[in-house]
């Protein structure tokens, strides 16, 4: 009995203590939602809050609850300044505006190994010393090398100190609904600029190695890229066994992740939790059954410490390999935890573990809340807790008892393989509503892929791996690339069926809530009551979708692509995209990284109509992701017959090219949707039989009406269509918005043009300072001069408007959705 009641006190602190460190990551969370920094004085505010926390009586039931409630808001606040202090550090160290573009010859280190992209390498560099008088730069950049056919390439290494001349940028991405935010992750990795290095600046190598820990890391990291290179050469899986031995995920092809995403087995192709966990195992098994065997190196210190030093210590130097993602870092710290509490010989709860492991990543990386391996890390392995720890013995046909076990050898194993069972059901019905969230897809073949790949790749290919990192043998590496085969050759043949995956609307957040607290309740312990019910908590997310345009209004969202354009139309029943933006690069597009993510994202998983305007990359650079990834009823483009976009065979899996109508664009060509009116206003049919007439002019010119209201969807024409449009439909020109011919070039916008359309809105499609200076200041003094109110993509993020036969509404998404690590973001 005193025990017992000894017991209960600690029981209770570690509660508390598990509480207090769930809500100051979730003060850390709240930051990261700011649009502002906050004042940092308002932290004295708290220690008076934390003093009458201590000094309240704890005498009544609710003085004890008022006292919880400011524990749990105090352990909240702490984390919220925590990480705007943080923020406020990192922010400090910021590249002035009037130094963009600008040559600056640097000294400094190349602090991870360098990347390969389609023209050159990319890589972070540690700035020591600035050479350019009175010119200021951060500590950290993110910079690229450009191949030159008249200059040598560049051979860059980890560790290595250069003397660079380079042209440098504030961070910035593009601004879309559901889209990738670039700002944020460059601010996580501390990389405040970036831009590249200037090929006929002063660009020399000064040291070939400098000693850092870092750097050294990152030296091996690279020399294991390049064995794998030189043994595996250009076979399929090489860059698959790259990442799964230093955490190169950029080897892995865009056609390879698929098949991981859509089998549900990606997280096994990067350093998971799993591959550090199993060999920080096999570390300390080794190590403890070799100590055990000295009864000297025993006596002077148990075999079970030193072993959990050593487990912790190759776990450590597996993480530092793979490049410390979230996931390795979680993983690293609960195993320090578990390595902690044998050293001190106290006995430590899994709650306790995967708080002190959320702790320590909050702590030392308070953006890693924004990332989704942050999620889906610490959320697989709550799950794992969940349904193991603390749960009775299950009572059937399994033997029990010493005795039993030893005349029924095969109960062990048995007893095995119905644990994995029971985690691979928690994970693939706990993990929903997470994945929903952040992806808005579930792959519906996961759990039979990780049945197999799991134990292959963890058990077989990744100790192969580091073998083959390890050994001089080739072998080695040759026998891992035959066994990765060997899962892929069931992987394709999963991804090929035809509904592996889940794909939906993004879920509303209190959907998503609910359908987390339902998963939690489906997994309950096997004779709970009304365990079914979680399953109906959970199909909100699957059944409330996002609503679409009433009947005679639309929704427009001008997308932010970088230099380019990319519209889409969404009326009560139909929807259409005009232009799919620019082409980023081999792999890489608008289609696949912006435009197909947000359209799903918000309900639309098939275009009726998509128009492209003119044939330029920067209109039509994502088009065959798009048709690849959604049905499309009807193509109209100004494209030429040879076009490779119109001779793609098989764009889309569910819609073959044969049965997809093509429309030549062209003025007098008009169609009504649920009570909004589209018409082509351009080109004249005949333009396509005029030699001399450029594609920009053949742009497709579009105009969306509802009731007195229109939008001006004007491509890139050019003076000439523009006279024409004035002599032949001025009547049609006026418009409340005009997306702005031709990204506000100078070779467009002619004054008459300008006071004909007259528009409420000019909207600039263009990138953050791009090339080409668009849009030109004259032109843009022409809208500002009859009134327009000026928006621009690179400036405003994407331009989401709302229209119908009363009402018109503009939202500007990157003022909308401001975060405080944005350029022009207020500040603390």
């Amino acid at each position: 009995m005193q025990s017992h009641a000894r017991g209960a006190p600690n029981t209770l602190r570690l509660r508390r203590m598990v509480a207090a460190i769930l809500f100051f990551a979730l003060g850390v969370w709240l930051l990261q939602q700011q649009a502002a920094l906050p004042d940092l004085r308002w932290i004295a505010g708290l220690f008076a809050l934390l003093l009458v926390a201590l000094l309240l009586p704890r005498r009544a039931t609710w003085q004890r609850a008022i006292c919880h409630i400011l524990f749990a808001t105090l352990a909240g606040a702490f984390g919220f300044f925590y990480a705007a202090w943080a923020a406020q550090l990192r922010l400090a160290d910021s590249l002035p505006a009037g130094w963009q573009g600008k040559d600056i010859a640097v000294v400094g280190v190349v602090a991870e190994m360098p990347r390969q992209h389609e023209r050159g390498l990319s890589f972070a560099f540690d700035v020591e010393r600035i050479v350019t008088p009175d010119a200021h730069v951060p500590r950290r950049l993110l910079l690229s090398t450009y191949n030159d056919e008249e200059d040598e390439a560049l051979a860059l290494h980890a560790g290595e100190r250069w003397q660079f001349t380079v042209r440098l940028k504030q961070p910035h991405g593009t601004s879309n609904p559901h889209g990738f935010d670039f700002e944020a992750w460059a601010l996580e990795r501390n990389l405040r600029a970036t831009g590249y290095v200037y090929g006929k600046g002063d660009n020399r190598r000064l040291d070939e190695q400098v000693l850092a820990p870092g750097y050294f890391v990152e030296r091996m990291r690279e020399s294991v890229r390049g064995h794998f290179r030189r043994v595996l050469g250009d076979a399929p899986y090489a860059g698959v066994l790259a990442a799964l031995a230093i955490g190169d995920q950029g080897s892995i092809s865009a056609a390879q992740w698929q098949v991981f995403t859509r089998t549900g087995v990606n997280h096994l192709m990067s350093i998971s939790g799993l591959h550090i966990t199993m060999l920080g195992g096999l570390a300390f098994s080794l190590a403890y059954a070799l100590w055990r065997r000295s009864a000297r190196l025993a006596l002077r210190l148990p075999a079970r410490k030193a072993a959990a030093v050593a487990g912790l210590l190759v776990a450590l130097a597996y993480a530092l390999l793979s490049g410390y993602s979230v996931p390795a870092q979680r993983t690293v710290y609960m195993l320090a935890t578990i390595a902690a509490a044998l050293w001190l010989s106290r006995a430590v709860a899994a709650s306790q573990i995967l708080a002190a492991a959320l702790l320590a990543v909050v702590l030392l990386d308070p953006w890693a809340v924004r990332s989704p391996g942050f999620w889906l890390s610490f959320g697989a392995v709550a799950l794992i807790f969940y349904v193991t720890a603390h749960r009775l013995g299950h009572r059937h046909w399994l033997p029990e008892g010493g005795g039993e076990a030893a005349r029924h050898p095969l109960s062990s194993p048995l007893r095995g393989l119905v644990e994995y069972g029971r985690v691979q059901w928690a994970m693939m019905i706990g993990l929903i509503p997470l994945l929903l969230a952040l992806f808005q897809q579930v792959s519906l073949v996961s759990p039979v892929a990780n049945t197999f790949a799991i134990p292959l790749v963890s058990f077989i290919v990744v100790p192969l791996v580091l073998l083959g990192a390890l050994l001089p043998l080739d072998w080695i590496l040759h026998l891992a690339h035959q066994a990765m085969s060997v899962c892929m050759l069931a992987l394709e043949w999963l991804n090929q069926l035809p509904d592996a995956v889940w794909a939906q609307h993004a879920p509303p957040a209190w959907s998503v809530v609910l359908g987390v607290a339902g998963a939690l309740w489906c997994l309950l312990p096997r004779g709970f009551p009304a365990r079914w019910l979680g399953l109906i908590a959970m199909l909100p997310m699957f059944l409330v979708f996002p609503s679409p345009p009433p009947h005679g209004a639309v929704r427009l969202i001008i997308f932010d692509v970088g230099q380019g354009m990319a519209v889409a139309a969404q009326t009560h029943g139909h929807a259409l995209l005009y232009d799919t933006g620019p082409d980023f690069s081999g792999e890489a597009d608008s289609g696949n990284r912006i435009l197909v993510p947000s359209l799903r994202a918000q309900g639309i998983s098939s275009l009726d109509g998509l128009m492209l305007t003119h044939d330029d990359s920067d209109h039509t650079g994502g088009a065959l992701s798009v048709m690849q990834a959604m049905p499309v009823s009807w193509l109209s483009s100004s494209l030429a017959d040879d076009s490779p976009i119109l001779q793609q065979t098989a764009p889309s899996p569910t819609l073959p090219r044969r049965e997809r109508e093509l429309i030549r664009c062209a003025d007098g060509q008009s169609w009504d949707w649920d009570g909004v009116r589209f018409e082509v206003l351009h080109p004249p049919r005949e333009s396509y039989v005029r030699e001399k007439t450029s594609k920009n002019n053949l742009g497709c010119t579009l105009r969306i009406s509802a009731g007195k209201h229109s939008v001006l969807l004007a491509a890139d024409i050019e003076k000439e269509s523009e006279w024409r449009l004035l002599k032949q439909l001025a009547e049609k020109l006026p418009a409340t918005l005009l997306l702005v011919p031709h990204h506000g070039s100078k070779t467009s916008s002619v004054q008459p043009f300008v006071e004909a359309v007259h528009p409420r809105y000019a909207v600039f499609a263009a990138g953050y300072r791009n090339r080409f200076g668009h849009p030109r200041e004259e032109v843009v003094e022409r809208y500002r001069a009859i009134g327009s109110e000026l928006l621009r993509s690179d400036e405003d993020g994407a331009i989401i408007v709302n229209m119908d036969a009363r009402e018109f509404s503009v939202e500007r998404y990157r003022k909308s959705h401001e975060r405080y690590w944005q350029a022009g973001a207020a500040a603390p």
